[in-house]
């Protein structure tokens, strides 16, 4: 029997994490979405507003104005619909692969929930339209590149508002179709724009906002994933817990390298390899990619926790321009040109994280290079019986030693950047949309090193049977056995790698231990 579909109610400006990451995670509108009713009286007033302002006569930018360099040129009030649907038209100019629905989806839900503030001038017709949308599964095709972060990522907000208008292509289901098609199918009515609404519609954040909250959901699970490697890799190494001692990172005090250690304890807690080694063993002190782990995932897991911060106030902003602002006192709306479109600090937020994605992989990839070294692991030579005529894992270490390499590139701050466009009125710029786009190839690239770590260390872990791991840690090897069995000589080994990065991706190695990981997110 299929299961009724729930009802969403957004309030805007008061999203979460939670709600943001579910929506990122859905193969589609898992829940039918419904705008507070509370939300439609501001938005009424803000658009009485802008036709007061039209009807007096005053100029004021972006409602009867040109845009950019010319602001100063005024447009008639007869020519203010054909003014709308030519910016719109006019700045679709983007380039590149399509984004994710996954993305378009929070593109689309913040936009809807800045507009709904009340502070953009736009009709309900035009938030309506967007939340009809999104609840039938139609996804704006828009391209990936071609905004800087400021004016607002005008070019692919414009291809998503061109399909509100019956103009380019849309997806549905996974299928390119014709945007007026399937307004068609969905019965619902193209708009016409009215003043100021284009210029609404595309003056915003939420692209670059939706790309680094992509990658920030990416990077968490990619943590987890690591952590969970992570020790692994230490049972695989006979490796010693004795660093993860709560009080060695008590005095520290850094917040996030305490919360790791406390994981990695959990983690290996009871595992009967550490218990064979705890006396006897000559090794006074593990590498640092062992050792260590706190620290750097702790660090790893700060910065994840500062981007989600500053992201999550962004995706409830409103950083359209100009903004619409009511005086209760006098019954007036002032229009005030402002600067909310510029993504500095998504673009620093996306900056960050892909430190914190490059590092986890970095430090992964030196684990692969610790266990696959028989003079540091103790295991057989790159992990495989008669090493020689089986060259086992070293070039799956290769792989991982080139995208933690390339991670290093691409970690370089977007942020720094900045071109002037728009002959010199827009002479400062966040390249935010592109710090946060490149954020999904850096974490594919490491979702490649931890699934090598992965293999590797679970190999470690066979060669000591019939020992066992902690129990969480020998629930994960079971799952990875299921799919991948023990290398006992060379093979394809690139369907084994594959195999271990969907895990990875898909957040299976945390899975069955989610309440662990849980106070990452309190």
């Amino acid at each position: 029997m299929t299961q009724p579909v729930r009802n969403w109610i957004l309030n805007p400006g008061a999203m979460t994490l939670a709600e943001l990451r579910a929506v990122w995670a859905s193969t589609a509108a898992s829940a039918q979405l419904v705008l507070s009713a509370d939300a439609y009286p501001v938005i009424e007033a803000s658009a009485a507003a802008v036709q007061a302002i039209v009807a007096k006569g005053d100029a004021a930018y972006g409602i009867n104005t040109g845009f950019g360099l010319l602001a100063k040129t005024r447009i008639a009030d007869d020519k203010l619909e054909q003014l709308q649907r030519n910016l719109i038209l006019s700045h679709s100019v983007g380039t590149g692969e399509l984004l994710s629905d996954a993305v378009v989806r929070l593109i689309m839900l913040m936009k809807i929930g800045s507009l709904a503030r009340g502070y953009s001038g736009v009709r309900p017709l035009i938030v309506d339209t967007l939340i009809a949308l999104y609840n039938a599964g139609i996804m704006p095709a828009i391209p990936a590149k071609g905004s800087v972060g400021a004016s607002g990522d005008l070019a692919p907000l414009s291809h998503m508002t061109l399909a509100m208008l019956g103009v380019g292509e849309v997806r549905m289901q996974g299928q390119l179709i014709p945007a007026a098609d399937a307004l068609a199918q969905a019965g619902i009515a193209p708009v016409v724009l009215a003043a100021k609404e284009g210029l609404a519609l595309i003056n915003g954040t939420q692209v670059s906002t939706a790309l680094a909250l992509h990658g920030l959901f990416m990077a968490e699970r990619l943590l987890e994933a690591a952590m969970v490697t992570g020790a692994l890799a230490i049972d695989a190494a006979k490796g010693s817990d004795a660093p993860f001692d709560a009080r060695v990172h008590a005095v520290r005090g850094q917040p996030g390298q305490i919360l790791a250690a406390q994981l990695y304890r959990q983690l290996l807690a009871h595992s009967a390899i550490r218990a064979s080694h705890l006396e006897g063993d000559e090794r006074v002190q593990d590498p640092y990619s062992l050792r260590c782990q706190p620290q750097v995932m702790g660090a790893c897991l700060d910065l994840i926790g500062n981007a989600g911060r500053t992201l999550l106030i962004e995706a409830n902003a409103v950083t359209d321009n100009p903004l619409i602002f009511q005086d209760d006192a006098a019954g007036l709306a002032q229009i005030v040109s402002g600067g909310n479109f510029h993504a500095e600090p998504v673009a620093f937020a996306a900056d960050t994280l892909a430190l914190a994605i490059a590092e986890i992989g970095a430090l992964a990839e030196r684990r692969i290079a610790l266990l696959i070294d028989a003079t540091l692991s103790g295991l057989p030579p790159f992990l495989v019986r008669e090493p020689g005529i089986n060259s086992g894992f070293m070039i799956a270490h290769v792989t991982a030693a080139a995208l933690a390499s390339e991670n290093k590139s691409l970690a370089h701050p977007a942020s720094v950047d900045s071109l002037p466009t728009s002959a010199n009125q827009e002479d400062h710029v966040s390249m935010a949309t592109f710090a946060g786009r490149r954020l999904d190839e850096m974490a594919r690239n490491t979702a490649v090193i931890i699934g090598i770590e992965l293999l590797a260390a679970a190999q470690g872990i066979d060669f000591h049977r019939p020992l066992k791991s902690a129990p969480q840690l020998e629930h994960v090897h079971q799952q990875l056995r299921q799919k991948v069995p023990f290398f006992d000589a060379d093979r394809y080994f690139a369907p084994d790698i594959e195999a271990a990065r969907q895990m990875v991706l898909h957040g299976e190695l945390s899975s069955t231990c989610k309440a662990l990981f849980a106070p990452l997110y309190a």
